[in-house]
């Protein structure tokens, strides 16, 4: 068995479709295949905006809907299927849950991601006729049939041992070489529809990888596999053929967004490698993510950025000696679920920084004034201070610890720019080396780097 992953881009439109079914053809050639799809690309934010008009009561909707609907309408038609009266169902059950927002004037999580789930629902029914429509059998499966999830809407969390379980059913009762999955929608123990979140659709491609012991996930997008750099940003970027679960998952936290971190965990353990290929050009090589990739002559594989960098500083002579501050902290910053990207801290022990979204950082000042409020009274602890504006950029390779020179050579290579370092912090993974800069310098940064190593 092989998982085939196509993102939004790679079913936009009707040549991008006829691509995918060339890739699935010529795929169920080697090894029974389960595809995976996403919605049509910008589908997912046009549903949630239609969500959010209809709770505002914003009669405009009707027409952003209409629009959505006619665009998977001329798809069809474009594609030259007949009429799909599971579309005209589908297209009908939004328009009736998305009238209910209206009247009720309420969009609670659990609706948006009812909301959310037809954009792939309507994508992979698609692609599934137009496979049948060339004469390429499949077999249709739900994806709320077979991934299980507690009831977090928005961001479930799957329960392993019953997406297996239904994985094994629904294969065992639907025999076929090819299997279509629409990504990123599950649904609880109670039959409701959650979604996986960020990434979701290569989450659920990770998640059949496992419960249906894969020997391979390809992932299919629009570029050809994992760069240095981003080639958008740096022109010299080139591709990574090889690289480790650990790389991939360093470069992929820090902003190169190929693939997503909580696509490469499930498939760590049972060491399944992944192949990023791109759906425009199917001849290029791609990138192969695996346990022990082959030794290249450097080190060193690549760069990423991550921006809308909100940096959290807390000082005070209070800390000193005193233990449980870094705790109490990062308690704060939990209980409202703000992520901590990089942290830093002082061998005094005076100061702390730690570096999270932006869109984060009103609550967390909050949360974390709210929570030292005695010691800021006591002038013990400054108020926390909140500097917005930065990005992270990361050098990941193998065992940089033992790579002499590596910090000083980054370091130079911006000095030389005159770019200004605000904060410095390496992974104990001893994978990647990151600093902390002005938005403002991160394009020039990422190239002054790149061409002192690559």
């Amino acid at each position: 068995m092989q998982i085939l992953k196509f993102g939004g881009s790679s079913v936009a439109s009707a040549p991008n479709i006829e691509r995918v079914c060339a890739i699935i053809e010529q795929a169920i050639q080697a090894d029974k295949t389960m595809v995976v799809a996403s919605a049509l690309g910008g589908c997912t934010d046009k549903l949630v905006e239609i969500g959010h008009m209809a709770a505002d009561r914003n009669p405009a909707y009707t027409s952003l809907l209409d629009e959505l609907i006619l665009r998977h309408e001329e798809l069809v038609q474009q594609l030259g299927l007949p009429e799909q009266s599971e579309l005209h169902g589908l297209m009908k059950e939004l328009r009736e849950v998305c009238r209910g927002v209206f009247l009720l004037q309420e969009l609670s999580l659990r609706t948006l991601d009812l909301i959310m789930s037809f954009g792939e629902l309507l994508s992979t029914t698609i692609l599934s006729r137009f496979l049948h429509h060339k004469g390429i059998t499949n077999c249709w499966i739900d994806a709320r049939r077979t991934i299980r999830t507690n009831h977090r809407y928005g961001n479930a969390q799957v329960d392993m041992e019953a997406t297996t379980r239904h994985i094994e059913h629904q294969i065992n009762t639907c025999p076929s070489r090819l299997y279509i999955v629409p990504g990123f929608i599950s649904s609880n123990d109670q039959g409701i529809t959650t979604t996986l979140g960020r990434g979701g659709s290569d989450y659920t491609a990770s998640l059949l990888a496992v419960c249906a012991k894969a020997r391979m996930l390809e992932i299919w997008t629009d570029v050809s596999g994992m760069m240095t750099a981003d080639p958008r940003v740096v022109p010299q970027a080139r591709p990574i053929p090889h690289i480790s679960y650990k790389e991939a998952l360093e470069l992929s936290h820090f902003g190169a967004r190929v693939v997503y971190p909580p696509t490469i965990q499930p498939v760590v353990s049972h060491r399944i490698p992944i192949k990023i290929k791109n759906t425009f050009a199917p001849e290029e090589p791609g990138t192969l993510i695996e346990q022990n990739p082959p030794e290249s002559d450097s080190r060193l594989r690549g760069l990423s950025a991550s921006g809308h960098i909100a940096l959290l500083s807390m000082e005070g002579s209070g800390m000193v000696g005193i233990p449980g501050y870094s705790a109490r902290l990062f308690g704060a910053l939990a209980a409202e679920e703000i992520n901590i990207i990089l942290i830093t801290q002082a061998s005094s022990v005076h100061t702390m920084c730690v570096a999270i979204d932006e869109k984060n950082a009103e609550s967390a000042k909050k949360a974390v004034d709210d929570t030292f409020a005695y010691e800021i009274s006591l002038q013990k602890v400054e108020p926390l201070r909140v500097e917005t504006g930065f990005s992270i950029i990361s050098l990941v390779g193998d065992d940089l610890q033992q790579q002499s020179g590596t910090g000083g050579r980054m370091f130079e290579a911006l000095g030389r720019k005159n770019i200004n370092i605000r904060a410095i912090a390496q992974g104990s993974s001893e994978k990647n080396i990151s600093t902390v800069v002005g938005t403002a310098d991160e394009a020039e940064a990422l190239r002054a780097i790149h061409e002192a190593f690559f």
